[in-house]
Order: structure tokens, then C-alpha cells, then sequence
């Protein structure tokens, strides 16, 4: 895959990779606005825009967006980990934790997130190499409190000495609960090979240590950060972005009374001139412990940062052909030798000079044997790029997709615009704040060969992780046994055979016509018994994509761990058998995943709506006729039992979450099942369970886009024909929610990670929309002050959440604390102390107190979708729980709406009595049987008078 070109602060924030469209406005006339200016735009937004500097110098964009129902801001500082003082490493992270933590204005520790929490809200930040990045989302009629809140981080924020102790210890939590990340135990051996007088080669989470207490007759640790403070935060260097619902006079007034008080200290975003690396000490190599049943191989050339190219994308057309994987790509040739089954590649690194074209391969165990050849074959594709590859056409084409996308550009939520605009705003001219990533000015050959001239054998960096090195040495921060390699022995390698350069892509649309008509809901067009048909079209969202869901439902899918393991099986043979064909498709904007689940298998499609017709009659000829051979069955397989494996090293937060549901859902299997269950599987055994899959089926099925009744009626029926569905919907179990025994002992999950746990889980009596209204309000009333006590207050570690978490249908609560060392019993007697505390708190609870929560939780559930994927995903969720009507979500809001105080403190009790599930973990604790244990738990009643 094409892996997306990233600057190092947008690598530090997976999905702040999208353009926001839009349109100018009329000019402010706020006294603290000092110069205007317009975004480009796309023809297909009608949101008003405004771009503002006000008279500090702080850069501002507004998006008055009148369908909006949240507000959000961000605000990026041009500072970040790269400026951490050499003795402080981790001082700039730091100071990000200590901002939240009261100003002169707001003096209180939670005056910022117990608002937010109140109205609605959720809130962040990061800090990158190069910068810190604050957000918020807020109900816009909170908008004005939050921003003062917001602002005073920036104008007099207090540096509470007494909280430096407890931030430190949160710091250090984070960092130990990350130790045992993969990408960052690989960077902390990168660093090794890298310039070390590079500042981003530095440790930038922080510890205990690193940001311990000064030496006596030096500053203290509170005069360090209020210095670092004070020398890189100020306008100058911020960037400002609003996305709300007010019209842009008055975000522009809002904006200006809170932000002009930012101090101007005539600062601007600090330059990197060091080299990144060192010529002299190139090539490197080097390999590195996993702590996965993974082996990666990645493949590093230092070339100019991609930013200062931004209008042209050489980068990017380069990781375009290279990242390719259709048919003869550099991927499809690994794949057919067995030694791969991944690729991607893109940009990272940059310093605004100098970055990483970056290669990362994903191995099997016989590929780890064959390295020098892969080297080989990945530098011979080089050579066919420069030799036949820079080509006017292929850039054309790239610019054209890149074009379409934005001219059809939909929003995203209000939080995700305003972090990717002000991230945009701090390393792009203003009017290009929208359209920098998708910009393709124009084929300039000379530039590719300039990027194209650094990936060669003498100017590389590669690495190799794999769990059976042994390792020499070990990194720093991150513990990682590594040895430094010579990359010259391997340079006579024989590269395969086979590379081709891509041909052009047949699957790009051409009529991007956008149709008229509007369902307010989905509409049933086919209902027999066998297959039932739901399509609404969607016109709202000005695109003319249309979203495709096929439940191929089969009544043994989830019965026993052969047979999940088996759908799984299927689903992963058909993506991974069409990967080449079909891959020029998703560079078109065409989307197809297959995933399997316990009632079957799920078909998934999303794009343009020409050609989709295409791609969805190729899926369905595989699914049913296309060939099932050994090497791509071997190939799924390793991929499923390599992720199967590697669940214990997942987060242990993350494993409570799937203890609870393999607990308290029916059916559903434990990985070392599902693992077992593949041992003995080979490609006869496939084709004879795809044989049974698709011999007994009922269909079910929605399109929902820019598509009418007739071409969506005939497409179903289409797919209908090729499956020939049989059963009745009555012939396919259902996914049950259980009812939580007090017997339970305290379950542990199967883990490898030597961190301390609990989760509690408070289970609603029943399904109802009333227990489901009560335990929403609940959860939104508990979060925010849970996390200030065990959190902020009583520093029990990094990850620690409280609030409402449904399963499927099932009201519940979960309250999480997962600590680097406080043992699970500590934890638990202060989540009792919690608890009873909060007890007293809801005796107390009044009706003007619970409004704002109340109504908070009421305009989550009615949130608006920002995207046509997003609203299909709802409709199709509703659809799978049986609400036809696709009201559900209403009529649960207006049930949220009517719960009073009483009302929580008649349930809180039960609660606590009740169904309670303990989930904890000290290092060393043996795994639970979760399957013999869940054996005699009964389906949780349904209430509202429905029948189990």
C-alpha cells in the first residue's frame, strides 16, 4: 500500500490525514484582527471559512458550519519534543499534561474537563517532535465557556507545584504502558543508526528520571517548564482552528476577546539544521528483538523533507509505485515466493529539511531467511522505476484521483477538521490549508529523479525485527535487544523475477454525475424469505458514492471455534486472492473488505458509484468459482494465527475489553480456540467449507448513496442470483447478550504483559430503552470525576477511564485503572472507596445538576454523520439489532431525556449488588477458563415487555 506522505507531526495522529473543502466569508471586523486571506476551496462545500491573524500575530481559520451539532477547536504550538532541553528529556511532553491543570482564571484541576464533560465534550492533546497539538469538542452553546477555559492554557496557566509530583507519575505511567510498543522499540534502535545530535533522536515521553528533581543551586523542575514556557509558546507560533455552527461574525468575535491575551513573544517555529543522519556512516543495518510472532523489514533513505515540495508530490509518486500491489508489483512478487505479505511505503521523519522514504515489508518466517534477495528485489523495482517509471501519464493519473477526491471531499467531524487544520495551517500557506495534501501541480521529472537518486544500496537504512533475535546490545528508552548488521556482505543477492510497472487503472470513474433523490430512511425493496434488500438513497452529502453491506448468514458460523476460525478463513482467502486484481480498484476510490463475524460473513463495499458495479461482480465470481490454492490459504492462515498469537501482547486495557466480551457474549471465542482450531486446515478443507458456507445462506443486504431504485434493485438481485440464498432468517442464531452471575469469580485475561489491572463492570438488570437511558446517563455523570481521583488526584496510573459501555444492546458501566505498579487490590479498595463516594454524591443530585449531562448524552445519540460511510455503518448496525423502523436511537434519546435523580438513585443500588463483573491482573496470574465459566450464564432479559 501507499503509505501517506507525513510530516512528523501528522504521523503522531493516524486519521489527520484528510482536506476540509470550503469557502470564504465575509471579513471580520473584530479591533483584534489584523489580516484576511482565503482557503482554496472545493465546489462542493457550502460551510463559510474565514482565515484571520489576529493583532499578536496568532493565525486563525473559522468554519462556520450551520448543520455542525458540535463545536471543536485545536490549537498547534510550532514546538514540540525536538526542543526538549538535553538534561530534561520528556520536559515539552510534560508540560502538555501540566497545561490541563488549572490557570490563575480557572484555578481548579477539572474546571476544564468537568466542563467539557457537562456539555458534551471530550478533549486531548499530543506532543510530536516538532509540535503540541490541543483540541476540544464541545455542545456549541458551550462553545464560549470552553474557549475561556480553553484560552487561559495560553495566557496564565498556574504550574501548580503541588501537582508536579502526581504529573510526573502520570508521565511515567504513560511511558511504561508504552514500553512494550512495537513501533517504538523499533524507532529507539533507528535512533542508534541515525545522527545522534539530530534533536529528534531524543527521548521524548518522560519518566521518573528523566524529569526528576533538579541538582540543589539549579532551578527547580516548576522554574523549567515555566522557562520552556515562556521561551516557545506564544502567538507567533500557534494556529488556530474553530469548526461550529455560529455564524463567522460571532466565532470571530469569541475568538478575538479570549485569544488576544496570548502573550506575542516574538517567537517563531525553531529550524532543524543538523543532519539527520550521517553519510559518512551509511549504509546500516541492524536487527532487533519483536516481542510479536511478527517479523518486519524496513528499508529507510534519507531524502529531502516531502513539505518542501508540497505542490508537485515527487515523494508521493515515488511511494505510489513502490507501495503498488497489483499484479507484478514489488509485493505481489514477495507474495508469490512466500516471503511476504505486506508492503507499504511513504514518507516519515521529517524535520522540515531532511526525512525517510520509508519501505516496511511484512515477512513470513521463510521470508526472514531470504532478506539479501528481498534487498535485491526491492533495488532491482528501483531500477525499473527510474528505468521506465517517470512517466507525465502516471503522475496525470495519480493527480487526477488526487483531484476527485477533493472536489467530492466529504466533512468529518468538527473535532478531526479542526486538528487537521490547524495542523495544516502551521506548515502550509493559508490558502492552501485545504488543499495542500490533495495538490498535484504539475509532472516535473527532475524533481522525482532528485527523490528517485536517494534510494539507492550506499544511502540506506534497513532494519529487521524478528522475535528470534538474540540481540548484542540494548536500546536506551525502550529496552530492545538490537545488533548492529553490515549491509555490504548481501550486495550480490539474485533479486526475483517478475517485477512490472503498474498499467493504467481501469477502475477510475468517469461519470461523476450526481443524481437527485432523498430517502429519509432506508426503504425494504425485496423481501422474500431468503433475502431482504434495504436501500436508501443519499443525495446530502453532494458525492456520487454509494456504500454496499452483503450479510451472507449462515446458521453454523458462530457454533463452535472450528467454525468461526473457518469463516475467518474464507473471508481473508477472498480479499487476499483478489489483492493484485483488485488493488488498482482501491487506488480508484473503490473500497471492498470481506470480514467474517458469528452470524457469517459480512461483504462491505464503498466508492464511486461508476465502475462499483465492476468490482462488486468480481467479488462475487471469486466467492464463488475462483480458485482456492495452498500458497494463499498458507499465506491467511500464518496471518490469522501470527494475530492470534500476538493477543496477549496487545494493551492489557484492550484484552480486559475482550475478557468482557467473550464473557458476556454469546457466541463468541477465545483466540487460543480459534487458534487450535486452524492447526490442521489446508486448502481442500477450505473449498469443502466454502461449499457448505455457501450452500446454506440467508442474504441480507442495504445500499445507501447516490444511487436510484432501479440500478440498486438490479444490482442486489444480481448478487442474489449468484448466491442463491435458501434459508429463512429464523434459521440463523442470534448474537446474545448474557446475564452477568454474581458466582463469577474474578476473571483474568490471557496476557503477556507484566502491568496491574481491574476493570468493573456494572451490568444494567435488563435490554430496555429505560436501563440503557439510566446507564448512559450514569456513565456520562461517574467519568470525569473518576478520573480526577485515580487519576490526576491519586496518580494510580496512565489509563484510567470511567463510563457507559454498551454491549451490543446491554446497558453497562465499566470503570478502568490499568497501573504500572499498584497491585489490583489497592486498585479495587479505591474503586469501592469511588463507588461509595459517588453513592452519596447522586443522594445529593438535583434536578438543575443533572440537566447538562442529561442533555449531553441525548445529542451524543442523535450526533449527525459526517460522512456517507458513517451513516451507512449506523443503518446497517440498526438493521443487524432488528430495528426496521431505523428509530431506535430516537426513541432511546427521548428516554434519556425523561430520567430524573430518583430515577439514578433507585438503580445505583442494584447496580452495585447486582450483576458485577471483576476483571484484574497482577504479573504472573494464570489465565481464566472463560468458556467453562460462561457455560451457565442465561440470556440477559430483554425488558420493554419484548421476549428473550
Amino acid at each position: 500500500m501507499t503509505r501517506p506522505l507525513r510530516t512528523s507531526l501528522a504521523a503522531s495522529l493516524a486519521f489527520a490525514t484528510a482536506l476540509l473543502p470550503g469557502l470564504a466569508a465575509a471579513q471580520p471586523d473584530s479591533g483584534n484582527v489584523e489580516a484576511v486571506t482565503k482557503p482554496r476551496v472545493s465546489p462542493v462545500d457550502d460551510r463559510d471559512y474565514r482565515v484571520l491573524t489576529l493583532d499578536n500575530g496568532l493565525t486563525v481559520l473559522l468554519v462556520s458550519d450551520p448543520e455542525a451539532d458540535k463545536a471543536a477547536a485545536s490549537l498547534n504550538v510550532d514546538v514540540g519534543s525536538a526542543q526538549d532541553p538535553e538534561d530534561l528529556p520528556g520536559l515539552a511532553h510534560y508540560l502538555e499534561h501540566m497545561l490541563f491543570l488549572g490557570t490563575e482564571t480557572y484555578p481548579a484541576a477539572d474546571a476544564y474537563q468537568g466542563y467539557l464533560s457537562r456539555h458534551g465534550g471530550q478533549h486531548n492533546a499530543f506532543t510530536a517532535p516538532r509540535d503540541t497539538n490541543y483540541f476540544f469538542s464541545v455542545e456549541p452553546d458551550a462553545l464560549a465557556g470552553a474557549l475561556d477555559r480553553f484560552s487561559r492554557f495560553f495566557v496564565d496557566p498556574l504550574f501548580n507545584a503541588d501537582r508536579l509530583e502526581s504529573e510526573r507519575q502520570v508521565v511515567h505511567s504513560e511511558y511504561m504502558a508504552r514500553k512494550r510498543d512495537e513501533a517504538r522499540r523499533q524507532n529507539d534502535v533507528l535512533d542508534r543508526l541515525l545522527n545522534p545530535a539530530h534533536p529528534t533522536t531524543g527521548f521524548s515521553v518522560g519518566s521518573r528520571d528523566t524529569l526528576a528533581d533538579r541538582p540543589a543551586g539549579e532551578p527547580d523542575l516548576r522554574e523549567r517548564v515555566i522557562g520552556f514556557y515562556e521561551s516557545h509558546y506564544g502567538a507567533n507560533v500557534m494556529h488556530l482552528a474553530v469548526v461550529a455552527p455560529q455564524p463567522l461574525d460571532e466565532l470571530t468575535a469569541l475568538v478575538g476577546e479570549r485569544f488576544a491575551d496570548v502573550p506575542d513573544r516574538e517567537l517563531s517555529r525553531p529550524e532543524i539544521a543538523t543532519p539527520l543522519v550521517i553519510p559518512e556512516q551509511l549504509p546500516a543495518a541492524a536487527e532487533l528483538r519483536s516481542l510479536r510472532d511478527s517479523r518486519q523489514l524496513t528499508f529507510h533513505f534519507p531524502v529531502p523533507d516531502p513539505q518542501t515540495a508540497y505542490r508537485h508530490k515527487p515523494a508521493s509518486y515515488l511511494a505510489n509505485l513502490l507501495g503498488h500491489e497489483g499484479d507484478g508489483s514489488l509485493l505481489d512478487v514477495l507474495r508469490e515466493a512466500g516471503w511476504a505479505d505486506g508492503l507499504s511505503a511513504g514518507v516519515t521523519h521529517g524535520d522540515g529539511q531532511q526525512a525517510l522514504f520509508r519501505v516496511d515489508i511484512s515477512l513470513t518466517p521463510d521470508g526472514a531467511e531470504h532478506i539479501a534477495r528481498i534487498q535485491a528485489t526491492l533495488f532491482d523495482a528501483i531500477a525499473a522505476i527510474r528505468r521506465d517509471g517517470v512517466e507525465a501519464w502516471r503522475y496525470d493519473e495519480q493527480a487526477r484521483l488526487a483531484e476527485q477526491e477533493f472536489r467530492f471531499q466529504q466533512h468529518g467531524a468538527p473535532l478531526q477538521d479542526a486538528m487537521r487544520l490547524s495542523m495544516n495551517l502551521a506548515y502550509y500557506p493559508l490558502e492552501d490549508a485545504n488543499y495542500a495534501p490533495y495538490r498535484m501541480d504539475a509532472f516535473d521529472a527532475a524533481q522525482v529523479e532528485t527523490w528517485l537518486s536517494a534510494l539507492r544500496p550506499d544511502n540506506m537504512l534497513r532494519l529487521y525485527a524478528g522475535p528470534e533475535v538474540e540481540g548484542e546490545r540494548t536500546s536506551p528508552w525502550f529496552d530492545t535487544p538490537w545488533t548492529p548488521l553490515d549491509p555490504t556482505q548481501e550486495a550480490t543477492a539474485k533479486p526475483l523475477a517478475g517485477l512490472q510497472l503498474p498499467d493504467p487503472n481501469p477502475y477510475i470513474a468517469e461519470d461523476l454525475t450526481l443524481l437527485a433523490g432523498q430517502d429519509d430512511t432506508p426503504v425494504q425493496r425485496i423481501d422474500t424469505p431468503a433475502f431482504s434488500f434495504w436501500h436508501m438513497r443519499d443525495a446530502s452529502f453532494d458525492t456520487p458514492r454509494v456504500e454496499w453491506r452483503f450479510n451472507l448468514q449462515h446458521p453454523a458460523s458462530g457454533r463452535d471455534a472450528r467454525q468461526a476460525a473457518m469463516a475467518r478463513l474464507l473471508a481473508g482467502w477472498l480479499q487476499d486472492s483478489l489483492n493484485g486484481a483488485l488493488y488498482p480498484a482501491r487506488l480508484a476510490g473503490h473500497g471492498f473488505e470481506a470480514y467474517a463475524h458469528a452470524r457469517g460473513i459480512t461483504l462491505s463495499f464503498s466508492g464511486w458509484r461508476d465502475r462499483q458495479d465492476r468490482l462488486i461482480g468480481r467479488v462475487l465470481e471469486q466467492l464463488a468459482e475462483g480458485e482456492i490454492d495452498a500458497d494463499s490459504v498458507a499465506r491467511v492462515r500464518h496471518r490469522l494465527q501470527r494475530e492470534w498469537r500476538n493477543a496477549p501482547q496487545e494493551s492489557l486495557y484492550r484484552q480486559a475489553d475482550r475478557t468482557l466480551a467473550e464473557t458476556l457474549i454469546r457466541p463468541q471465542w477465545p483466540t487460543e480456540a480459534l487458534l487450535a482450531a486452524l492447526e490442521d486446515v489446508d486448502a481442500q478443507a477450505l473449498r469443502d467449507y466454502r461449499e457448505a458456507f455457501l450452500g446454506e445462506l440467508h442474504l441480507e443486504a442495504m445500499a445507501v448513496g447516490n444511487l436510484g431504485r432501479e440500478a440498486a434493485t438490479r444490482q442486489a438481485q444480481r448478487v442474489a442470483e449468484t448466491l442463491a440464498p435458501q434459508l429463512a432468517e429464523s434459521a440463523i442464531p442470534e448474537l446474545t447478550p448474557l446475564q452477568a452471575s454474581r458466582d463469577l469469580p474474578e476473571l483474568t485475561p490471557d496476557t503477556a504483559r507484566d502491568e496491574f489491572l481491574v476493570m468493573r463492570y456494572l451490568q444494567g438488570p435488563d435490554r430496555s430503552l429505560d436501563s440503557q437511558a439510566r446507564l448512559a446517563v450514569l456513565g456520562r455523570l461517574l467519568e470525569t470525576p473518576f478520573y480526577q481521583q485515580l487519576r490526576t488526584e491519586q496518580q494510580l496510573g496512565y489509563v484510567v477511564n470511567a463510563g457507559y459501555r454498551p454491549l451490543l444492546d446491554a446497558p453497562g458501566i465499566g470503570l478502568l485503572v490499568q497501573s504500572p505498579d499498584t497491585d489490583s487490590s489497592t486498585i479495587q479498595s479505591r474503586i469501592d472507596a469511588f463507588l461509595t463516594a459517588f453513592g452519596a454524591h447522586l443522594e445529593e443530585l438535583d434536578e438543575a445538576a443533572l440537566a447538562p449531562y442529561r442533555q449531553a448524552v441525548h445529542d451524543d445519540l442523535l450526533r449527525r454523520d459526517t460522512g456517507l460511510a458513517e451513516r451507512t455503518n449506523r443503518l446497517w448496525r440498526a438493521l443487524a439489532m432488528d430495528d426496521t423502523a431505523f428509530d431506535e436511537r430516537q426513541r432511546l434519546a427521548e428516554r434519556v431525556l425523561a430520567v430524573t435523580p430518583a430515577a439514578l438513585r433507585d438503580a445505583w443500588p442494584e447496580l452495585l449488588s447486582d450483576a458485577v463483573v471483576h476483571i484484574t491482573h497482577d504479573p504472573g496470574d494464570a489465565p481464566s477458563d472463560i468458556m467453562a465459566l460462561k457455560d451457565d450464564l442465561p440470556a440477559l432479559p430483554r425488558g420493554d415487555g419484548r421476549a428473550d
